[in-house]
């Protein structure tokens, strides 16, 4: 069996979010959020569960640390909770708050694991939310002056830093389709969403560059997938090129190129110049670190019914599936050399000179890395009657996956790490709590942690820097 090693000072990290796992939702001045206001309105998530408790990291973050430093971890990508550390959006800040990641980034560090501090992963305050959320425009520098408030903190220790996870869901599922909080059904409302999502990347990233306490890399977390058509009929192409323009291309190209395909979209062409204003692109373009969540491809046919995008969703007979989505490991792969070839091995413009200043990436031109910062898989598991997890399949996602990260490094692009989703079982949101990702399996009744045997799998890969396969 060949051994696949990857680069030396590869980065081999979990991921997690703060609605997921830290639970104490109204403790220690803690704010509302918009995932409290629709957890807490029935029929909204299976089983009417919620996020109150989640796994109980805020009371047990030192034991978690603890796991990860077990598992060897080089790296935790963790978000932080806007309403815990503003409790009304803006203004005061809660001392509390602030003071739980102040003590799990010193703890990460005592443990030498680099901490990734993502600022925000979904988790809006609803006063915020109460104003307009973000189809209004204000949300853009609420959330510049929060994420400046967490830099001021936690800058003098932290190096990496994202500003947003995923982007196209939290427009996406928030406000057109209304699966996730706050569940708003407007095509319009998600487009502008999208839009002041990425606007806010840009604000924050001068902020943060502005008050950094020591040279700082600023990134975003984007879920991408390929798309490909469900057969071979002009209409199919056409509806996969369209749902590649929002899935992919809506928020690769302000980033990378500093241009927008929104105008490509009929429908959309009409509300742009109320959207996107004069220097808008100019400040979304700025970019150290570009993080890339994959799950699945996505396989569309042409469908009139559905609004805009006019595609749907199909899924081929004869493929394995998760509980969620279908297994697809060549997708990682092709997305991977798709960015690179597409983004940044051809001419695209050159990053502006503000990346040269203080905290940036380099000078004019500088391309940012690339870290895959998101891949796991939901599939059945549980204890034995030995107390041990063994979740085989997990391990063979995970082999197959990583093979295919490793592929694409070889093949040419540059890929600094890899981000299993996630450290431990948590609250799926609007499924709940049946889905389970972790490397360690969470009993939700007593929280006892136990490590799955893919957790001790992955343990040695990033041991040994590779595996076999």
């Amino acid at each position: 069996m060949p051994k696949l090693t990857f680069p030396k000072n590869f980065v081999w990290g979990v991921a997690a979010s703060s609605y997921q796992i830290e639970g104490a939702w109204n403790e220690d001045g803690k704010g509302l959020s918009i995932w409290d206001t629709f957890t807490h309105t029935p029929g909204k998530i299976a089983n009417n569960e919620n996020g109150d408790l989640a796994v109980d990291h805020y009371h047990r973050w030192k034991d978690d640390i603890h796991l990860m430093a077990e598992l060897g971890l080089k790296a935790y990508r963790f978000s932080t909770s806007w309403p815990r550390i503003l409790p009304e959006g803006t203004g005061t800040v809660n001392q509390k708050g602030i003071a739980f990641y102040d003590r799990l980034v010193d703890e990460l560090l005592r443990r030498s694991i680099e901490p990734y501090v993502c600022l925000y992963h979904w988790d809006l305050p609803q006063v915020i939310q109460d104003k307009g959320g973000w189809p209004n425009r204000d949300t853009a520098y609420y959330f510049t002056d929060y994420a400046r408030v967490v830099a001021e903190r936690l800058s003098d220790r932290v190096t990496y830093w994202i500003t947003h996870n995923e982007p196209f869901v939290t427009a996406g599922a928030g406000y057109f389709s209304g699966e996730h909080a706050p569940g708003i059904k407007d095509p319009v409302a998600a487009l502008k969403a999208g839009h002041h999502l990425l606007l806010s990347h840009g604000l924050a990233s001068e902020a943060i560059r502005a008050v950094a306490r020591q040279p700082v890399k600023i990134g975003i977390v984007l879920n991408l997938n390929p798309v490909h058509p469900a057969t071979d009929s002009k209409k199919d192409r056409e509806a996969a090129k369209r749902f590649d323009t929002i899935q992919n291309r809506l928020f690769l190209e302000p980033l990378l190129l500093g241009t927008s395909p929104i105008q490509e979209i009929k429908l959309l062409k009409t509300i742009v110049g109320t959207v996107i204003k004069p220097g808008d692109l100019e400040k979304i373009h700025t970019l150290d670190l570009l993080g890339v969540n994959y799950y699945t491809r996505n396989v569309v046919r042409d469908d009139p019914k559905l609004p805009i995008i006019a595609a749907s969703d199909v899924h081929p007979e004869g493929n394995e599936y998760s509980g969620m989505w279908e297994i697809y490991p060549e997708g990682i792969y092709e997305l991977l050399m798709r960015i690179w070839k597409d983004y940044f091995a051809g001419p695209n413009p050159p990053f502006p000179p503000s990346l040269s200043g203080k905290g940036g990436a380099g000078g004019i031109g500088q391309k940012p890395e690339i870290m895959v910062t998101e891949n796991g898989v939901p599939v059945p598991d549980g204890l034995d009657f030995d107390g041990r997890v063994r979740d085989e399949r997990r391990i063979r996602y995970l082999k197959n996956h990583i093979a295919q990260v490793h592929r694409a490094i070889a093949d040419g692009v540059p890929v600094k790490g890899y981000f299993h989703w996630s450290l431990m079982d948590n609250f799926e949101w609007a499924r709940g709590y049946a889905p389970r990702f972790g490397l360690v399996y969470v009993d939700y009744k007593t929280f006892k942690r136990t490590i799955k045997d893919s957790g001790r799998w992955f343990a040695d890969v990033v041991r040994n820097n590779g595996f076999e396969f």
